[in-house]
C-alpha cells in the first residue's frame, strides 16, 4: 500500500449510522487519504473518486495507523461520510468597494475573513475573482466538470478591473472564462456597480462581451455597490442614490430586456435595490428565470410579492395576537402592506418595525445586515408587540448570534419582549403565528 502524508488526507467529521462506510468499520475522526490510490485533496475529491461500484478507501486513524477499507454500497446508496468544507485560500486583492475592509470591530470574526476560492464557488455558491487561478486549478475545474462556477467580473476592460481589484498583474478575464466555455463549465457572473467607474461604456462592453458567451456564462447580475460609514483612509466611491439607480433603470432596463429576448433567456437581471431606491415597480417573476442570483439580492422582492399573495388569500382567522415584525428600512414598505393585509385576513394586530443601521450606517437598509445593538436601539423606546418576531437572515445559521455576537436572550432581556425567529418568508410567518396562536 503507497503511504501518502497525513496532511493531505481529509478529517471525516461524521459517519451515517447503518451506511455502508460504518459497516466497513470507518469512524468519525479518521482521515481519508485515497480512494482507489487517488489522493484525497478535498470533499471535491472524494466526490469525483467515490463514485466507484466497489470503492477501496485508505484512511488513518487518530493514532497514525493506516488501513485499507474496501466498502460495497447497494446500488445509489451514499457511502455515508460527511466532511467540512476546504479552508478557504485567503483573497490577494485590495478591492476598490471590498465589504470587509469596510466593517467596524467587535463583530464575529470569521467576517473578517476575505477568501478567493474556486472550490467554495462550487461547493457553496460564493463569488470568486479567479485572480489568483492557477494553470492546474483551471485544468481541475474543466477536468472534473466543477460546474456551476459563480464568478466577479465587475469590469472586463482589463486595465480598469485591475484598478477595481486593487491588483495589476492578474490574469485577463476573459481568457479564463473562454476557456471555462470551451470545457462547457456554466459559469453565473456578477458586476458590482460603482458610479463614474465600471458604469457607462465599460458596464455596455463588460455586458456584451460576457453576453456572447452564453449559454455558458448563463446569467449576469449588475449590484449596486454598498458603502458604510466605516470608509476612513479607503478610495472615494460615490454611493448608488435614488436619482443614479431612476437614471440606471431608465437606460438598462429596455436594454436588458432586448438583450434578454434576444438570447431567449433572462440572461442579465438587475439587482432589487436599484428599484428599490428608484421607487420603480419591478420586472414579472417570471423575467428572473429560476432565480439563479438570488443571494445576490435579485428577484427576492418579486418572489416575496408573489407568496404574499398567496399566503393572504388562504389566510385564516386566528386567535388575538399582537406582534411586531423587525425589518430593514429599505423593506419596510412592501412588508408593512403585507402586515396589513395579513392582519385583515387573520384579525392579529402586526406591525412592522423598520430598524436604521447603526451599525454600518443609513445607506445599509438591507434586513439581513441588522446588528442586536440596532435592533434594541430601534425598539428600546418603543412598545413592541407581546412577540418580537425576527427573520433567520439576521442570525448566523447554526449558532444563532447577531453581527455584533448578540443573541435573541440578550434582546430578551433589555426589551423584556419574548423574540421568536421565523424563517424570513411571507409563509414562514404566517406558520409562525399560527403556532403563536395556539400557545
Amino acid at each position: 500500500m503507497t503511504r501518502i502524508a497525513e496532511n493531505a488526507a481529509i478529517l471525516i467529521e461524521a459517519v451515517a449510522s447503518g451506511s455502508p462506510a460504518q459497516r466497513g468499520g470507518i469512524r468519525a475522526g479518521d482521515r481519508l487519504v485515497a480512494i482507489n490510490g487517488q489522493k484525497v485533496r478535498d470533499v471535491i475529491d472524494y466526490a469525483y473518486f467515490a463514485f466507484d461500484d466497489d470503492p477501496e478507501m485508505e484512511l488513518v486513524d487518530a493514532d497514525g495507523k493506516h488501513r485499507l477499507v474496501h466498502l460495497a454500497p447497494a446500488p445509489g446508496e451514499s457511502l455515508g461520510l460527511s466532511f467540512a468544507a476546504p479552508e478557504p485560500k485567503r483573497c490577494g486583492n485590495n478591492c476598490l468597494f471590498c465589504f470587509v475592509h469596510q466593517l467596524p470591530k467587535g463583530l464575529r470574526k470569521p467576517l473578517y475573513v476575505k477568501d478567493e476560492d474556486y472550490r467554495l464557488s462550487f461547493l457553496q455558491g460564493t463569488y470568486v475573482t479567479l485572480s489568483n487561478l492557477k494553470k492546474s486549478e483551471l485544468q481541475r475545474i474543466t477536468s472534473q466538470r466543477l460546474s456551476p462556477l459563480y464568478i466577479s467580473v465587475h469590469a472586463t476592460e482589463p486595465l480598469l478591473r485591475e484598478q477595481l481589484l486593487g491588483k495589476t498583474g492578474i490574469p485577463q478575464i476573459l481568457e479564463q472564462l473562454t476557456a471555462l466555455a470551451a470545457a462547457r463549465i456554466q459559469m453565473h457572473t456578477q458586476v458590482v456597480l460603482c458610479p463614474g467607474l465600471n458604469d457607462g461604456s465599460a458596464l455596455e462592453k463588460t455586458v456584451n462581451d460576457l453576453a456572447a458567451l452564453y449559454p455558458a456564462v448563463q446569467s449576469l447580475a449588475v449590484v449596486p455597490v454598498g458603502l458604510t460609514e466605516h470608509r476612513a483612509h479607503l478610495p472615494r466611491l460615490t454611493a448608488v442614490d435614488q436619482g443614479y439607480a431612476a437614471t440606471f433603470l431608465d437606460s438598462w432596463l429596455p436594454r436588458m430586456r432586448a438583450l434578454n429576448k434576444r438570447l431567449g433567456e433572462p440572461f442579465l437581471q438587475l439587482a432589487d435595490e436599484f428599484f428599490l431606491k428608484a421607487d420603480y415597480p419591478f420586472p414579472r417573476l417570471s423575467e428572473y428565470g429560476d432565480l439563479p442570483q438570488w443571494e445576490n439580492g435579485v428577484g427576492m422582492v418579486p418572489w416575496f410579492f408573489k407568496e404574499a399573495g398567496q399566503v393572504v388569500r388562504r389566510a385564516k382567522p386566528l386567535p388575538p395576537l399582537r406582534a411586531t415584525i423587525v425589518t430593514g428600512v429599505s423593506s419596510a414598505g412592501f412588508v408593512s402592506q403585507f402586515l396589513q393585509q395579513l392582519a385583515e385576513k387573520t384579525g392579529a394586530e402586526l406591525t412592522a418595525a423598520p430598524i436604521p443601521n447603526r451599525l454600518f450606517g443609513a445607506s445599509v437598509t438591507v434586513t439581513g445586515l441588522l446588528s442586536g445593538k440596532d435592533i434594541i436601539s430601534g425598539l428600546r423606546d418603543t412598545v413592541p408587540g407581546e412577540h418580537l418576531l425576527l427573520p433567520a437572515v439576521m442570525l448566523k445559521e447554526g449558532e444563532g448570534t447577531f453581527l455584533d455576537n448578540l443573541k435573541p436572550d440578550d434582546l430578551e432581556q433589555v426589551l423584556g419582549r419574548k423574540v421568536v425567529i421565523f424563517d424570513g418568508s411571507p409563509g414562514g410567518l404566517y406558520r409562525t403565528l399560527g403556532k403563536l396562536a395556539r400557545k
